[in-house]
């Protein structure tokens, strides 16, 4: 098995970003964002989906966190697709229904290399500490179109708005990690394409 890592570098007059990723790890996470909830978050992610991740980012926070939160999801989109290289041997697909509380969300993922979000999802609140409970969802917009995921995200029902965003991150982390995961019965890749891209 190829070693599945990732080192994605991004400046911009926004925000600087250093990201070492690697999609058969262990859990294990050192992440700096600036954004308390969002770290948090990205811990839970990694913890989840048994990803290793150090990731430093330095946003333009005093103007607010929108930056930050999406610039993160492209370097991170990036380096999930760098890391699956040329997805030969991966299962492809991937679903979760994650109970956390009264909240049951579901995340379902095709790395099919065609980006697409659909987000059902609604909150309450406008911020979960000092994190915009809509970047959410741009988040996740952007993880989708920089890694060439097919990304579905469902709040089946809850009502505690910090459950609802954890389960989604762990929804998110457990589907993904199905998706990525060898299995030997694919030839190639999974696709009557010849091609994931």
């Amino acid at each position: 098995m190829n070693n599945r890592t990732a080192v994605i570098s991004r400046k911009t007059k926004e925000t600087e970003i250093h990201l070492e990723f690697n999609l058969d790890g262990t859990g294990q996470s050192q992440i700096e964002t600036g954004i308390g909830f969002f770290d948090h978050m990205l811990d839970s992610f990694c913890r989840h989906g048994f990803f290793d991740m150090k990731l430093s980012v330095k946003g333009d926070l005093y103007v607010d966190s929108h930056h930050t939160v999406e610039d993160t999801g492209i370097v991170l989109g990036q380096a999930i697709k760098s890391a699956l290289d040329d997805k030969e041997g991966i299962s492809r697909y991937g679903s979760f229904l994650l109970p956390m509380d009264e909240t049951l969300v579901l995340c379902a993922i095709d790395l099919s290399g065609r980006p697409y979000l659909v987000f059902d999802e609604e909150f309450t609140v406008d911020k979960i500490g000092y994190m915009d409970t809509e970047l959410i969802k741009e988040f996740f917009y952007a993880i989708s179109y920089s890694s060439g995921m097919n990304l579905h995200i469902k709040k089946m029902y809850g009502e505690n708005n910090h459950h609802i965003v954890e389960a989604t991150f762990k929804a998110f982390a457990k589907a993904l990690d199905a998706a990525c995961r060898f299995d030997d019965r694919v030839q190639g890749v999974l696709s009557t394409k010849g091609t994931m891209e």
